[in-house]
């Protein structure tokens, strides 16, 4: 076993963290259990979720027991933590639906087989949904005190806002999470609670009942909140939330989103969402440092995350076709990300008989914009910018064919190093 507090401090990974010395000697002394929730308020993880779950798979890297809680039952409350207005609620159909999801993904990252520290799984409906309310009130509500939950960032946030303000369903959510953290202590000995920084108060919430139900010491760590170097959301882009399902987020765009984060991210970022260690990761930062423009921490980001999520077969795949924008071959890249390619650049919907009577190279420059006239398309062509499918084209005289049409459907023209156009035949 081993004190992993010192590692995820040097990856910048612990925002706050209780009794940061004893947690220490006790996770230096015994294989500590720790747990992390997720609720199910969609049918798929999304990358703001990978820090917490990333740290469950380090704690199990490093000796220790991690379980991953499903919140079917938190999840028919709604956590009103960092949230400016009260949650629509999940029907048990969809909530049943978004937990198999999930489930099946968190199952991905997480060792469930080893014969020293196997993960498990557990759903807070399962022993939540049992509970009478007479004896939570009494069991558990009476420890705590309404000034004490008024005091917690998440709830006096919302009380605030006179307008919307905070239901009493939400205001019992800290109630329902303090109590997992007493049943799982009771029930597989765990001892630290980990999350998200907004999950702060909850976690205390949770130690404050083991030490007053139990006169047990549990812990809390939790893990910052990721916002960009230009003040974006983490995880959001002009399309929406980049998730870990393949079917709502290609592994193409997938990779394409972490090779577009900023130089002044991508550091952090290696250290959050990567288990590269500080030398590999020192060596990188000189990279950014030396030659920005080459982008080789932000290639090996979104290989290492885009491996973790996908597997590395989809991680290759996504690499080859990301290479196709930057002059690679296009040899060997599937129609699925091809088509993925032809939607990242602008595009021209051509028929199917203006390739098969084998056009003048000039009248589809034309057609589709690259150049402004067939004068200017030979110069170019003369030049030696203009490319078909990343081959260069030679010749004034070059013609198009259908043999260039890719998957009968794409044809990718270049103009200089980076100026793109797909035509798209129908």
């Amino acid at each position: 076993m081993e004190n992993i507090l010192p590692e995820l401090e040097s990856r910048g990974l612990i925002e706050d963290c209780t009794d940061r010395d004893a947690l220490g000697k006790l996770l230096a002394s015994k294989r500590v259990t720790v747990y992390v929730g997720f609720d199910p308020t969609a049918d798929s993880l999304h990358v703001g979720n990978l820090v917490p779950l990333l740290g469950l798979v380090r704690f199990q890297r490093a000796g220790h027991r991690p379980i991953a809680v499903a919140g079917g039952g938190t999840g028919l409350i709604g956590d009103p933590s960092g949230k400016a207005t009260e949650r629509a609620l999940l029907d048990r159909d969809r909530l049943n639906a978004n937990l198999a999801a999930i489930k099946a993904q968190l199952a991905r990252f997480l060792d469930f087989e080893s014969k020293t520290n196997p993960a498990r799984m557990v759903d807070n409906a399962d022993w939540l949904c049992r509970l009478d309310l007479i004896g939570f009130l009494r069991d558990v509500g009476k420890r705590f005190t309404v000034n004490a939950m008024i005091a917690k960032e998440s709830v006096r946030s919302r009380m605030e806002d006179r307008e919307s303000g905070i239901s009493f369903t939400e205001f019992s959510y800290m109630l329902l999470q303090a109590y997992d953290f007493l049943h799982l202590y009771r029930t597989e000995g765990c001892e630290l609670q980990a999350g998200g920084s907004d999950q702060w108060g909850n976690i205390t919430a949770g130690i404050e009942l083991i030490r007053k139900a139990d006169g047990g010491a549990a812990y809390g760590l939790t893990f910052p909140l990721i916002t960009t170097a230009d003040g974006k959301k983490f995880g959001k882009t002009e399309a929406g939330t980049v998730w870990l399902d393949p079917r709502k987020t290609s592994p193409y765009r997938f990779y394409q989103y972490w090779m577009r984060v900023d130089d002044r991210d991508v550091v952090r970022f290696l250290n959050y969402f990567t288990f590269l260690n500080a030398e590999q990761v020192g060596e990188l930062e000189r990279s950014v440092r030396e030659s920005p423009e080459k982008r080789e921490a932000q290639a090996t980001l979104a290989f290492e995350v885009t491996a973790l999520v996908h597997g590395a077969e989809a991680a290759r795949s996504a690499r080859r076709a990301s290479e196709v924008l930057f002059g690679g071959e296009v040899a060997g890249v599937s129609e699925a990300d091809l088509a993925e390619i032809a939607g990242d650049m602008p595009a021209t919907k051509v028929p199917e008989d203006f390739v098969a009577g084998d056009p003048p190279l000039v009248d589809a420059l034309v057609r589709c914009g690259l150049c402004r006239s067939k004068g200017e398309a030979r110069r170019d062509i003369s030049g030696g910018g203009i490319y078909v499918n990343n081959v260069r084209a030679r010749g004034e005289d070059a013609k198009l064919s259908p043999a260039d049409a890719l998957f009968g459907k794409y044809i990718l023209l270049r103009k200089g190093k980076k100026t793109y156009h797909a035509l798209v035949i129908e």
